[in-house]
């Protein structure tokens, strides 16, 4: 029996801890069979190291031929005047979706049964980045502005991205967060689209609610089981989404996608850890979790869930936990375990 054809891919093992997760999602990988031609690249600190570019070149080229990439966490550089690679990856490729769930693996905690996911508008708001500073009286920086723009394409287009997924997933509820009664302009455009889209298109699919952003991070915190999947603009998307992150357990277990027309980038949301980077304690499950999104993604839906149920499984039936976890497994001793569970499944 020929072998089913490999899919390129991108791998941007990143810094800190970000090569030993790797490492570890790809054995768990290799062991669900999933067939990649992964094209080894270098960003962040390894990039500025290799290249003198937190974003070299090269990394841009392969991600534009492969249109797919699994990325470790990226440090940006303190000083030098370097910009998140994070962000240039978002911009240079157009990913407007950034694509974040939130769901109870671990049962127990604080928050339990959750299951949210939070829909991220990735290019536009206040992440533009137009800001300058205004002189007055001697002092360079006296007054610090910053631009935040929204335009009718882009809400429409994220709009449309997460009431498509409500639709594909069988949600039942969106909510749209939103300041508009105070950024009337701002978010008000993103509001009044969401409104548009779903009245001509989606009314009869799912419900449409909208809360204010202050108080839906209260309400995410105080009653998280109201809520199914959120549409929200740039920076309200980036502070809700680590919320939601801390209701499951942290960052170690929430994935990202950043996904566009031509190119989707899965990643693992938390930082590089350089205090723990080399001690091979470093929780994979976020990574791991980004790659089962990335099988989604290009439709091994089989591989993908047999990996989530063997996390689940490995963390509660075997008990095999990281230390962040309150277990004493390695990184290494978790990704045995896991594939261990993998080959019995």
């Amino acid at each position: 029996m020929s072998q089913p054809q490999k899919i390129p891919a991108t791998l941007i093992p990143g810094d800190g801890i970000g090569p030993e997760i790797t490492e570890a999602t790809l054995a768990v990988l290799d062991a669900l069979g999933a067939s990649f031609e992964w094209d080894h690249q270098v960003a962040g600190a390894g990039g500025v190291a290799a290249c003198g570019d937190p974003l070299p070149q090269a990394c841009v080229d392969s991600i534009r031929k492969t249109k797919l990439a699994l990325k470790g966490p990226l440090e940006t550089p303190v000083g030098g005047g370097y910009r998140s690679s994070n962000v240039r990856l978002r911009e240079e490729f157009k990913l407007y979706a950034n694509l974040r769930p939130a769901k109870t693996i671990i049962p127990g905690g604080r928050f339990d049964d959750i299951d949210l996911v939070m829909v991220r508008e990735n290019n536009e708001g206040l992440y533009m980045g137009y800001e300058h500073f205004i002189p007055i009286d001697g002092d360079p920086h006296a007054v610090g502005m910053s631009t935040g723009i929204n335009t009718r394409q882009g809400c429409r287009r994220i709009c449309r991205f997460a009431f498509d997924f409500a639709v594909k997933q069988g949600r039942k509820k969106v909510t749209v967060v939103h300041k508009a009664n105070i950024m009337k302009a701002l978010t008000g455009i993103f509001l009044e689209t969401a409104r548009e889209i779903y009245a001509a298109e989606y009314k009869d699919k799912f419900v449409l609610d909208e809360i204010i952003v202050d108080a839906c991070a209260m309400k995410l915190v105080m009653n998280p089981w109201q809520f199914d999947v959120l549409v929200t603009t740039n920076l309200f998307g980036d502070i809700l989404s680590d919320l939601i992150a801390g209701l499951v357990g942290g960052l170690g277990m929430a994935p990202g996608a950043n996904i566009g027309e031509d190119a989707a980038i899965f990643e693992a949301v938390h930082g590089s850890a350089p205090d723990i980077a080399g001690k091979g304690i470093a929780n994979p499950i976020a990574l791991m979790l980004a790659a089962a999104m990335m099988l989604d993604h290009v439709h091994m839906n089989d591989k993908a869930k047999r990996l989530r149920e063997a996390i689940d499984a490995t963390l509660n039936i075997d008990n095999v936990r990281t230390g962040d976890l309150g277990g004493k497994a390695t990184t290494k001793e978790f990704t045995a375990a896991l594939i261990k569970r993998l080959a019995a499944s």
